[in-house]
This record gives C-alpha cells, sequence and structure tokens, in this order.
C-alpha cells in the first residue's frame, strides 16, 4: 500500500506547522499584555464558556492520538498523533491556566456549549444549544453518537473510542483518521464561533491558531484516508 509520504509534502507541513507556531506564540505573547489592561473574563462569559469546551475537545483529541500510536506501527499517523497530542494538550494547558488566572472555577457553572448562545458580534443571534453541527463524518453512522457529542460537535461517542481500542492496523488507522477529522471540524466551528463572539487578545490569538492548524490538519488528514480507501 502506497503511503502519503515525500519530501514535497514533508516540507509543506513542516513550513505550515512552524508558521502556525510562530503566529502562536508571538500572537500569546503579544495577548498576554493587551489582556492585562482589561477587565477579566467572568465565569458565565463566553470567553471562560469557550475555555472549558475547548479543554473538554483538546482532551479528547489527545486520547485519540494515544490510542492510535498503540494501534498502528505507520510512521505518518504515528507522527500525526504525536502532533496532535503534544499541541493540543498544551493549549488545554493554556485555557487550564485562563480560567485560573481570570479567577473563574473550572467546572462550567451551566451546559455544555451554552456560549454559543450568545450574539455574535455583528449583532446576530447565537446558535443556542441545540446547534446542529455534524458530530461524525460520513464513516461514522449517526447512531453511534452520544448526547455530549450532539452538544459538543466533532466529539466522538465512547462507542466510537472502543471501536478504535479493538481496532489494529490499516482499520485502526482509517477510523482513526474519520473521527479525527469529524473532530477537527468540530474544532474549527467552535474557534470560529467564538471569534465571532470576543475580542479577548488571548482567546482570539489562540482561537485563530486553532483554525489555522487544524485546518491544515483535516486536509493532511483526507489526503492519508484517501489511500487508504484506495
Amino acid at each position: 500500500m502506497e503511503r502519503a509520504s515525500g519530501n514535497g509534502r514533508w516540507r509543506l507541513i513542516a513550513a505550515g506547522a512552524i508558521a502556525g507556531a510562530l503566529v502562536l506564540t508571538v500572537g500569546l505573547a503579544g495577548g498576554w499584555m493587551l489582556a492585562a489592561r482589561g477587565a477579566d473574563p467572568t465565569s458565565s462569559s463566553v470567553e471562560a464558556g469557550f475555555a472549558r469546551d475547548m479543554q473538554t475537545h483538546h482532551d479528547q483529541a489527545v486520547e485519540m492520538a494515544l490510542i492510535i500510536r498503540d494501534r498502528t506501527d505507520d510512521p505518518d499517523i504515528r507522527s500525526l498523533a504525536y502532533d496532535i497530542a503534544t499541541s493540543q494538550a498544551q493549549q488545554s494547558g493554556q485555557m487550564y491556566a485562563w480560567l485560573n488566572d481570570w479567577g473563574v472555577p473550572q467546572a462550567r457553572p451551566g451546559e455544555i456549549m451554552e456560549w454559543m448562545s450568545a450574539p455574535t458580534l455583528a449583532g446576530g443571534a447565537g446558535q443556542g444549544h441545540d446547534h446542529k453541527t455534524p458530530a461524525t463524518t460520513d464513516s461514522v453512522s449517526p447512531e453511534q453518537t452520544s448526547s455530549s457529542s450532539v452538544a459538543m460537535p466533532g466529539m466522538a461517542s465512547e462507542s466510537d473510542l472502543e471501536r478504535l481500542r479493538a481496532a489494529n492496523g490499516a482499520e485502526a488507522e482509517s477510523l482513526f483518521l474519520s473521527l479525527m477529522i469529524a473532530h477537527h471540524r468540530g474544532g474549527v466551528g467552535m474557534a470560529d464561533a467564538v471569534l465571532e463572539r470576543s475580542t479577548h487578545p488571548l482567546v482570539t490569538t489562540l482561537a485563530r491558531a486553532i483554525v489555522f492548524a487544524q485546518s491544515g490538519e483535516i486536509e493532511y488528514m483526507k489526503s492519508l484516508l484517501a489511500i487508504r480507501s484506495s
């Protein structure tokens, strides 16, 4: 089976990763300085809600990445999983630190994704808690999703995770890619949503970095999945 390697592809991926890291590092440094000048977000704010829910979202991505590293010996998949696990664990830690710095609890006071009900900066209505963002790709059936998966876009259900733990080799790789593509799409949607609702420099800088990095990874994962489906 042909693998999606090649010097050109890896140079492109490496360049994108380096650019994304530089954008995030410089942006976050500036964000801390700007954020210090304004009032901290409250516990019920869009910013705090996003930080709590995106931590949960990132933590599942880390979990899936660690699962697949034990289920395959493919170097491309293992490298991708390592990048996802390390970058999203680091970002999750950043958001945990925000909440501590703002003096608000880590536990959400309301429902999952409640912050999505807030109006946008342009004055539009929020999507509300019953938003219809798809939770899975076409390869994962709707009945496999849990209520929390529907509430938080892109989240894999417990049955999805059990299937991933039970699979090996090419089967595990294809399932991981399908689940992670859906997961990244959900993460990009959440980042776009907070960008429509917040001007807080820490939050918007990280959200833009998430959109940039995960959009690129989606395209790369689609190419890896296409090879395994051919």
